[in-house]
């Protein structure tokens, strides 16, 4: 009965072991010189990948170039053109393997499509095939090989390295080569403050505006982009600005800045110089209304024409029939009441008018339309300009920096 059990146990365990070795002995594959289109990397090179990751995937014996030279030598068209099955069918029938394995690598626009197909050589049928889009990175060609083959295989593929490489069809290509330029109008409304807010609403007799401390503000943007990720972008912009038409005023202005967008948000930041024109004057603030009331400004022909008016008859001011005017200082007693700080003066000349801007603001997103909404401060001498605008602009384009 011993003996019946013993016997039992060792047919058992070598019925498993040759199973064991069975299931052991891999398939044998070869891989031929894939097509490759618009790219840098040869044919050979891309085979070789192919075998190397076919290696890596412990699931068959695979043939080196080696393996294959002296049925290569045979016939000419296994190393060049041999693409479709009839040809692969002969080439794995000369090396006596299960299975033959081929593909391409396109480089169409921004993208790398792969196509990958294992031939059964004995059933003369196409065992697996894949195809996959990637982003335009040439140096990573055998980790999407990688991608490719484990898909077919059903094994797991590493998250992070699909989304690095994953072709996306967005305005910002996730390995820096998008340039996008956008453009738009922009309306808006500001504040003035400061001495331009003393300007506007000082009466035009005086050299001002005579209007509201709150102006309209109509314009255009134009955007470039000179670096770009998709969660970071730096911006070359340049605003035209025209501002109180509403009031009966034209207000020119130009604004350069350098802006940073970032976030999923699309959250910005920006700042630069602006720059546009002034009339200025010599003159003074009467600002204890020793002349007057409503702490009016005498500019330096307004102080000429004050003076004659009210002291030409004095006799300090007048002797022997000769007027000589005299200056605000000596009438009021006042150090300050000189000409010696320009002011805002619509009458006076014109020169360049600088300030620094700083914007803050995010882009709302709809599609290919963008809803920029900023809040922002002009300042300058003495005051400047603070409020906000929205606009609207359109991708527009989108170019390579740096093509293959």
């Amino acid at each position: 009965m011993k003996k019946q059990n013993l016997l039992f146990l060792a047919l058992t365990f070598s019925l498993k072991l040759m199973a064991q070795n069975t299931t052991d002995v891999k398939s044998t594959i070869a891989v031929a010189n894939p097509n490759v289109t618009s790219m840098s990397i040869k044919p050979e090179s891309a085979a070789k990948m192919m075998r190397l990751e076919l290696i890596k995937l412990d699931k068959y014996k695979v043939y080196d170039e080696f393996d294959m030279a002296d049925v290569l030598k045979t016939n000419p068209e296994f190393t060049q053109g041999c693409y479709g099955q009839n040809c692969l069918l002969k080439l794995g029938e000369g090396l006596n393997t299960s299975y033959v394995m081929c593909g391409s690598f396109d480089l169409l626009g921004n993208k790398i499509a792969i196509t990958l197909k294992i031939i059964d050589v004995k059933n003369k049928t196409i065992y697996m095939s894949a195809v996959r889009e990637f982003d335009n990175q040439e140096m990573e060609v055998q980790r999407m090989i990688e991608i490719v083959l484990k898909e077919m295989h059903a094994l797991t593929v590493d998250k992070n390295l699909m989304d690095r490489l994953a072709f996306k069809n967005e305005l910002i290509t996730s390995n820096n080569i998008g340039k996008v330029n956008n453009s738009g109008p922009r309306i808006g409304v500001a504040g003035l403050v400061g001495s331009i807010n003393e300007f506007a609403t000082r009466p035009e007799d005086q050299g001002g505006l005579g209007i509201q401390p709150l102006v309209s503000m109509i314009g255009y943007q134009v955007e470039g982009q000179y670096v770009g990720t998709e969660n970071f972008s730096a911006l070359v912009e340049g605003v035209f600005n025209i501002s109180g038409l509403e009031q009966g005023q034209f207000i020119p202005s130009f604004t350069f800045m350098n802006g940073f967008r970032f976030g999923k948000g699309s959250w910005e930041f920006a700042f630069g110089p602006g720059f546009g024109l002034k009339k200025v004057s010599n003159g003074f603030m009467d600002t204890e209304n020793k002349f007057g009331t409503n702490e009016q400004y005498f500019s330096e022909a307004d102080w000429n024409t004050y003076a004659y008016d009210t002291y030409r008859n004095d006799p300090q001011y007048n002797t022997s029939g000769y007027f000589v005017a005299p200056t605000p200082e000596q009438v009021s007693g006042n150090s300050t009441y000189n000409f010696g700080k320009s002011f805002y003066d619509s009458r006076g000349a014109t020169k360049l008018n600088t300030s620094f801007v700083f914007a803050f603001g995010r882009t709302f997103k709809a599609g290919a339309l963008n809803i920029p909404v900023n809040i922002f401060y002009s300042s300058q001498r003495g005051g400047g300009y603070t409020g906000f605008n929205i606009g609207f602009n359109v991708i527009k384009s989108k170019k390579e920096i740096n093509p293959f």
